[in-house]
């Protein structure tokens, strides 16, 4: 099996050279390691830069953990960049791992309490000085977004560039497994998801315990050590709430009241609160606010979460729960998201109620509403579904996306239905109705 994951190929190569830190993040496992040192580096060496060139530090790495210093992990690239006037590539694997260190010639007793902290150096600064030698060109992985995504403005301004990595979309899925039937793969899609090593393996009870297996010794540990949790009880079960509310409307004290009826402990909102963004911060949910269409503006609460990848979220409720219609939402909303688009929920009044739209998606230059369905069996479901479409009022695009195969077409009122294969296969679809 093998992904050429062209989308992230194509921009990487698009800033190669521009003076700024690339910045691969996203979920754990999810492949930015081989995308990374394998096939971005077979394109370097394809197009003649020389391996000796490329100076790889995979800090995940028992044997490169020396290196998890923002110093020695400094000094180490320095000392393996060839003083030739060419280009070097420095790849450095799992960044937030690296240590926070005082340099020795700094005495603290000598710096104002409330300086200290800015007297150490970070892997920020690293980089930072890295990037600004010549014909140096730095890319770095991270599956932190806490420490990454949100940091990035403030640490880097406009000295870093990230890009966000995924599981395999549906597109990719087929690309690995050269499917012949895609039909029987989105099937399968929509139950095992897009983890690479989770598509690679052929039998289903080693996929399912490899699923499992990442929630809770690799993403729960991970946040346990990470915030330094006592334990991960009551994470453990805000997971399993979320896994079971993807697509549902919800808030941090709903999901409180969920938890203290399956619990013996009673967390508060507070807590609840800190540790969804948690499980954000490690990229296993998103949040999609609600929008208000004619009053054009958000709502604070309720709002929606959907898991990363539709395999972890099954493998989370022992695959008891794979709901069609919520399991196709979470692949449309997660296939806008890989293409660039933001995503909320719609809400439209009509009278005295409130219908939703499942999402409001926007992406320069244009907006584009999008309802998603399995079917629409009746005339009375299918003007359930188009409703808030029509009650818009305004000029910009509809959609529906329905399971199947069906080629784009209009209906008589000029929304836009699409089966959702050629959807996630066809990306010009999306590009169109954006555009116009």
């Amino acid at each position: 099996m093998k992904s050429l994951r062209a989308r992230y190929i194509d921009e990487l190569i698009r800033r190669q050279h521009n003076g700024l830190v690339k910045i691969l993040t996203g979920i754990r496992r999810c492949g930015k390691s081989y995308l990374l040192s394998v096939l971005f580096k077979d394109y370097l060496l394809q197009h003649g830069v020389r391996e000796d060139h490329i100076i790889e530090v995979p800090l995940d790495r028992d044997d490169f953990r020396h290196l998890r210093d923002a110093i020695r992990l400094g000094d180490y690239v320095r000392s393996k960049i060839i003083p030739d006037g060419t280009w070097h590539y420095v790849f450095i694997d799992e960044i937030q791992l690296t240590r926070s260190v005082l340099p020795p010639d700094v005495d603290l007793s000598r710096i104002a309490p409330e300086d200290r902290e800015s007297a150490y150096l970070t892997f920020y600064d690293t980089l930072n000085g890295l990037r600004q030698m010549d014909h140096v060109d730095v890319y770095v992985t991270g599956s932190n977004s806490k420490m990454l995504s949100k940091d990035i403005d403030t640490n880097f301004g406009d000295r870093g560039f990230q890009i966000r990595v995924h599981p395999f979309s549906f597109a990719e899925y087929c690309e690995a497994l050269n499917v012949p039937d895609k039909t029987d793969a989105f099937a399968n899609y929509l139950i095992w998801g897009g983890m690479p090593l989770a598509v690679a393996e052929p039998d289903d009870r080693a996929r399912a315990k490899y699923l499992r297996s990442l929630l809770s010794e690799l993403y729960l540990t991970d946040i346990r050590t990470r915030y330094r949790l006592r334990d991960d009880y009551i994470l453990a079960r805000l997971l399993d709430v979320l896994a079971s509310a993807t697509g549902s409307l919800t808030n941090p004290h709903k999901l409180t009241d969920t938890l203290k009826s399956v619990l013996k402990k009673s967390p508060s909102d507070h807590t609840v609160a800190n540790y969804i963004e948690y499980l954000e911060d490690a990229f296993l949910f998103n949040e999609a606010r609600r929008w208000e269409v004619k009053g054009k503006k958000y709502f604070d609460y309720p709002l929606k979460y959907y898991c990363e990848d539709n395999g972890l979220r099954n493998a989370r409720l022992e695959f008891r729960d794979v709901e069609p219609s919520h399991a196709l939402e979470s692949v449309i909303y997660n296939e806008l998201v890989l293409r660039g688009c933001q995503v909320d929920v719609g809400v439209v009044s009509v009278g005295d109620r409130q219908h939703e739209i499942d999402f409001v998606v926007n992406r320069a230059p244009g907006k584009l509403y999008i309802q998603v369905a399995l079917d629409l069996p009746t005339p009375e479901k299918r003007e359930q579904e188009l409703l808030p479409l029509r009650k818009c009022d305004d000029f910009f695009r509809k959609m529906i996306i329905l399971r199947g195969s069906d080629p784009l077409h209009y209906t008589g009122d000029g929304i836009m239905e699409v089966g959702a294969i050629p959807f996630l296969l066809d990306e010009t679809i999306l590009d169109k109705a954006l555009a116009d």
